[in-house]
């Protein structure tokens, strides 16, 4: 059995799966899921500067995994030579390290963003 919560952030922004693997019948933490929310309302601070919509709008935030001693956010780019990744990837790190006591880790995926992923179609 593991201490992790793992907050599944599917293709449509902050209602999010969750899953807590810690008895036989899984059940929702109260408390890891208030946090998990509050770090995606705290991500919302962090704007694509080319997009001009922040990074949970953009379906950029796939998976968010809380530890004891360190969360793990998993999130995409829009385009993979993002002139702005180095920033984005420094405001979310900084944006839910205000919201939990300890280190966050980010840790960018190689997938590709749809833009149907956000709800958007031009």
């Amino acid at each position: 059995m593991t201490d992790t919560t793992t907050t599944t952030v599917p293709h449509s922004p902050p209602e999010a799966e969750t899953k807590t693997p810690t008895t036989e019948t899984a059940a929702i933490d109260p408390q890891a899921r208030a946090t998990e929310l509050a770090i995606l309302d705290a991500l919302r601070a962090v704007v694509d500067p080319e997009i001009g919509m922040n990074v949970v709008e953009l379906a950029l935030i796939r998976q968010v995994i809380l530890g004891p001693s360190q969360t793990e956010i998993k999130m995409i780019l829009t385009t993979p030579f993002c002139p702005y990744a180095g920033s984005m990837i420094q405001q979310v790190k900084e944006q839910a390290e205000s919201v939990v006591d300890h280190e966050v880790k980010v840790t960018l995926l190689a997938e590709r963003w749809d833009p149907k992923d956000a709800g958007l179609v031009w």
